[in-house]
């Protein structure tokens, strides 16, 4: 069963709350996606640190029921 993207987005809210969210479905299929997620949370942290976050947040839903994540992690301008 596919995630759906209104699914994937409150995970990150809920662990990120002030995290601003925008997913698009690459295929079409549920299983593809692109999300780009700018948090506070992200500042002074690496690359590698700010998507280990987004991944914790998505509780082991990664490379199960959601197949692939491009994630793209900024911290405010």
């Amino acid at each position: 069963m596919p995630m759906d993207q209104s699914e994937i987005e409150r995970l990150i809210k809920a662990a990120l709350p002030d995290a601003q969210v925008t997913i698009q479905d690459l295929a079409g299929d549920g299983d593809h996606y692109a999300a780009t997620v700018v948090s506070e949370a992200f500042r002074g942290k690496s690359r590698v640190q700010q998507h280990q976050m987004v991944y914790k947040a998505l509780q082991g839903n990664m490379g199960g029921v959601l197949h692939a994540l491009a994630l793209q992690t900024n911290a405010p301008d």
